[in-house]
């Protein structure tokens, strides 16, 4: 789950921090222009406001098996309920969180908090779900996980890598070890295995959508699949 922040403090499940003008619409229905959409900016909203806009009921070409419906950007708190009430009902476990941190140093003060403030209130969300034990974080920003690991190293962190340097290089990023490198899927190859595996890493991947590129991140070994379609994932798993 990506996560951002609301302008009253709410964690909130989104991929951006404002409204995207391809999958969410205004609170009147109408569609938004790209040009217009980072004026809805979601760290100027109340929460509230936020929910006013729909986001489920714009056809997606990319996903073409979506269910299309009215639907708000949920709050972490309302995901981390909704799920494990489905577990209690349904006698499964209760699930583990993967929890993504949305940040770049460019929208600091202006589409996020400083990271300090950031991760304060996202460990303090998930203090008072109780869920601080079943979650792995992870960011593409190293400001990001340096605040995270300070504030409670024993949080499992994950080092999102899009344009990889070699590993050597993207890990000198930071000053500590994280418990994960997560590449783009490309850059996975039995020889960044071996070495994660030497430093007692893991490796996980994103974003493996297709069969061909599944099999061949399953065939590899690696310890996690990022994906739209994780059915797909599953059932290959299921099948071996």
């Amino acid at each position: 789950m990506d996560v951002v922040l609301t302008g009253d403090g709410q964690v909130l499940i989104s991929h951006e921090p404002w409204m995207d003008h391809r999958i969410c619409r205004t609170p009147e229905g109408d569609s938004i222009d790209p040009a217009q959409e980072r004026g809805f900016n979601i760290f100027r909203m109340t929460v509230e406001e936020a929910q006013r806009f729909d986001c489920g009921s714009a056809p997606q070409p990319d996903f073409p098996e979506q269910d299309l419906k009215p639907s708000a950007k949920p709050t972490l708190r309302e995901v981390v309920e909704a799920v494990d009430e489905h577990a209690l009902l349904t006698g499964s476990r209760l699930s583990s969180f993967n929890i993504e941190i949305k940040s770049e140093p460019a929208l600091y003060g202006t589409f996020q908090p400083e990271p300090s403030s950031y991760v304060k209130a996202v460990l303090t969300s998930m203090d008072s779900l109780g869920i601080a034990d079943r979650c792995i974080l992870q960011s593409f920003d190293p400001a990001i996980l340096e605040a995270l690991h300070a504030a409670d190293p024993s949080i499992p962190l994950a080092f999102l890598v899009e344009k990889s340097e070699g590993l050597e290089q993207d890990l000198g990023r930071l000053s500590f070890a994280p418990a994960i490198y997560s590449p783009a899927f490309e850059f996975a190859n039995a020889a960044l295995l071996a070495e994660l595996r030497g430093r007692d890493m893991q490796l996980v991947v994103w974003t493996v959508n297709e069969e061909a590129d599944i099999a061949r991140m399953l065939d590899l070994g690696v310890d996690g699949i990022i994906s739209d379609y994780p059915d797909r994932v599953i059932r290959m798993l299921d099948d071996r």
